[in-house]
């Protein structure tokens, strides 16, 4: 069945409203963890440029820290990818959404499911963004380390 007026029409976009907005908050959210993602990466690479021309102690610190960088990379991709199936999860409600509505389906427990999934994803991604974010200070602390001794 079709909707025929504005007025039937409106109820629907009401609903569908919600996982709009979570969507959009989400992208915000993602272009957060990229950003990080991306500067842990330049950092592994300038840490590698310079290794050759170290000496064993400035290697053994840089060791360490490449070390954190590669858990911090890990846990910004698994980030990423939840906070990703969070926006599908959501783009997939708001398409149920309106297929509900169109051919007059009623799917509460498929929708309630993509929604809890959903929310269970972003609850995993903001666990794993905090790790990251935690870990940025042990790199810190193996820098600053280094510039202790030399002082």
């Amino acid at each position: 069945m079709i909707i025929n007026t504005i007025g039937e029409l409106i109820p629907v976009l009401q609903t569908a409203i919600g996982p709009v907005i979570l969507i959009s908050g989400i992208g915000l959210l993602l272009l957060t963890m990229t950003n990080r993602l991306g500067r842990t990466i330049d950092r592994a690479r300038e840490l590698l440029d310079e290794y050759e021309e170290l000496s064993e102690a400035a290697r053994s610190k840089i060791d360490r820290e490449i070390v954190v960088l590669w858990r911090r990379a890990h846990y910004a991709r698994n980030a990423i990818l939840l906070a990703s199936l969070t926006c599908l999860g959501a783009a997939t409600l708001i398409i149920l959404l309106f297929m509900t509505s169109l051919l007059h389906v009623d799917l509460p427990l498929l929708i309630e499911s993509i929604f809890i999934i959903s929310m269970l994803c972003l609850i995993a991604a903001l666990v794993f963004f905090l790790l990251d974010v935690n870990l940025t200070l042990s790199a810190l602390r193996i820098e600053l380390e280094g510039h202790r001794k030399k002082s």
